[in-house]
């Protein structure tokens, strides 16, 4: 019959909205602002009347308090807004001294009878939600001198491994200088590496003693480097956000040597600006022997105490060679961090201790700063950086018996540094230097603002549109203008099980999903009523209808979708959150307006025979 729907599309139908109302909802409980209480070192120490008075301080301060909940390891506070936030942290901070960290947090406030089906809100993006926005500049001379430092000391290695002497070793630029006793034995040198390593120029010097060899990156060698470096770090930098536990972050390259990283949601920028920014690592030498010349030993101070010891200018493995890095505390409870390391380093680890047992084996901690002073240049002030390195040893054992895989590091100051080591070795070092060249801090009252907007965007497109079919369809006006609602609540709940980030072109995405939602119903409606001029009944009309402006929807929507998943693939940022939201905004769009208005004209009209439509 016509214009009749079988039970289990109804059902179906049924079954589809149910759970789109049940995994929207969510959205109508947003975060609390909160500060979050933990411990800085192994256990929770934070007593019942610790927190009483906590609480009392915060109350004697107009600071309102929503709940406190506490588990086995922290104590989250909720309050009333991000001003109230930020007051309670700085106030919390100096109470507790260092003992505790007390960090910014944005508490969700879901039902659990809703997370108990795994329901959640959408995850609002950097415009919407607030956060961090980092411009990253990479250091392109330190990654050429790291380089040719690496590249140097395989060079001594090889010399010495086929017993051929040398002198000094310079670095400087984009060349590696070293003397010979003679001329033959330089040339037998340049021979050799030359054959390792072909990306570099090789040219004799004349010296008052002996002979010199200069080896110089082409500019090839120099270009490859650059851009390594960049990618390593950019894949580094990524890592880095993933540990944080950042939802949607952007890390992307801007231009030649720079980096753009953008954090939504993070309010404790110092702590994110510490984790990104550090270009921390670790090398593994040998303690200097008594007899070793001196162009082949380098001295370091120790971190925590006034002395010095003289190391191996050769490194045995760094820490690019770490596969895993985590936190733990010895027998003595001081903080230390445990080491795996991957194949390769393993067994360099392996060959270095096996022959070297009884000898000091140092771990040498770098970390590269910049230096920031200004300037007056032409009248105006201008900031001057100036990059330098800071090393020192943190730990100086004897090798009691050959090394694998796994090992510890101790001698760190506090279970943060821990921590924080152990994040930087898991998540890989950078291949060179960066700083910060620009940093913004979006706050949460832009975020509110936006959003706000956004909604009233949303509603006033909404209102137009509804009135729009109202006045010009009547009662199958109303019946499209509930299918419109449904869509939007089955757009909200795609988004957020499938985790999409919504931001301000998102929103831009569902105005025009509203749009185009109703778009179908007028090509329908539109073709209801010219079968009906044409002579058709009011049932074949309605049937006429929905069949033959099937395929012109399904072929525009189509089209669209086309696009959109192209915007996707090469978009980033706001360019992706507007091709996710559009295309989920098609899919339900196509479901709400051939189905669901289908259902709901089947279940007027289909069971009475009509004359005339309202339409």
């Amino acid at each position: 019959m016509l214009n009749r729907y079988p039970l289990w599309k109804y059902l179906l139908i049924l079954l589809v909205l149910s759970v789109g109302l049940i995994y929207s909802l969510p959205n109508l409980f947003p975060e609390d602002p909160a500060v979050q209480i933990s411990s800085d070192g192994g256990d929770f120490t934070l007593d019942e009347r610790q927190l009483e008075r906590l609480e009392g301080s915060l109350t004697d301060a107009d600071i309102d308090i929503r709940s406190v909940e506490r588990d086995a390891g922290s104590v989250l506070i909720r309050l009333d807004n991000a001003d109230e936030q930020i007051q309670a942290r700085d106030m919390l901070s100096e109470a507790l001294g260092d003992d505790y960290v007390v960090a910014l947090n944005l508490a969700e406030s879901t039902p659990s009878w809703l997370e108990s089906l795994a329901a959640s809100p959408m995850t609002l993006g950097l415009d919407l939600r607030g956060g961090v926005h980092f411009l990253l500049e990479v250091d392109m001379e330190a990654a050429l001198t790291q380089r040719l430092e690496v590249n140097a000391s395989a060079m001594r290695e090889t010399l010495r491994d086929e017993r051929i002497r040398y002198r000094n070793t310079e670095v400087e630029e984009r060349s590696i200088a070293m003397d010979f006793m003679n001329e033959e034995d330089r040339d037998e040198a340049r021979s050799l590496i030359s054959r390792d390593f072909p990306e570099f120029e090789y040219s004799d010097l004349e010296r008052d003693r002996g002979a010199g060899l200069a080896m110089t990156l082409t500019d090839t060698a120099v270009q490859e480097i650059q851009d390594y470096a960049v990618n390593q770090n950019l894949t580094t930098l990524r890592n880095r956000v993933n540990e944080l536990g950042v939802a949607e972050p952007l890390v992307q390259r801007q231009g030649p040597a720079r980096i753009v990283v953008e954090l939504p949601g993070v309010q404790d920028t110092a702590a994110a600006k510490r984790i990104v920014g550090a270009t921390a690592n670790l090398e593994f030498r040998l303690e200097a022997r008594p007899d070793t010349p001196e162009a082949e030993t380098e001295s370091y101070e120790f971190r925590n105490e006034a002395r010095t010891a003289s190391l191996m200018r050769d490194v045995i493995i760094t820490g690019d060679s770490v596969s895993n890095a985590n936190r733990s505390f010895d027998e003595n409870g001081r903080p230390q961090v445990n080491i795996n390391l991957d194949g390769t380093g393993g067994t360099l680890m392996n060959r270095a201790t096996r022959t070297n047992i009884g000898r000091n084996m140092a771990v040498l901690f770098i970390e590269h700063k910049t230096r920031e002073r200004t300037v007056m240049e032409d009248g105006e002030e201008t900031v001057v950086r100036s990059p330098y390195t800071e090393r020192s040893i943190i730990s100086l054992a004897t090798i009691q018996s050959a090394l694998g895989n796994s090992f510890r590091i101790t001698g760190l100051d506090s279970p943060t540094e821990a921590a924080d080591l152990a994040l930087l070795l898991r998540s890989g070092s950078l291949a060179a230097p960066i700083y910060f060249a620009q940093e913004r801090t979006i706050g949460p009252s832009l975020g509110e603002k936006n959003i706000e907007r956004g909604i009233l965007s949303v509603q006033i497109g909404l209102l137009l549109v509804v009135a729009f079919m109202l006045i010009r369809y009547k009662a199958f006006g109303v019946i499209a203008n509930i299918a419109l609602a449904f869509n939007l609540v089955l757009l909200v709940a795609a988004m957020s099980l499938l985790g999409a980030t919504l931001t301000l072109p998102g929103i831009a995405g569902i105005v025009l999903t509203l749009g185009m939602a109703v778009d179908a119903n007028v090509l329908i409606f539109e073709r209801i009523r010219e079968e009906m001029r044409g002579g058709l009944s009011a049932q074949q009309a309605i049937h006429a209808g929905y069949e033959r402006a099937f395929t012109s929807i399904v072929d525009a929507n189509i089209t669209t979708l086309l696009v959109a998943l192209i915007l996707f693939s090469i978009g980033t940022g706001p360019v992706k959150g507007f091709a996710v939201t559009l295309s989920l905004g098609i899919l339900t769009s196509l479901f709400t307006s051939l189905m669901v208005t289908r259902a709901m004209v089947n279940l007027w009209y289909g069971r009475k025979p009509m004359k005339k439509l309202w339409i």
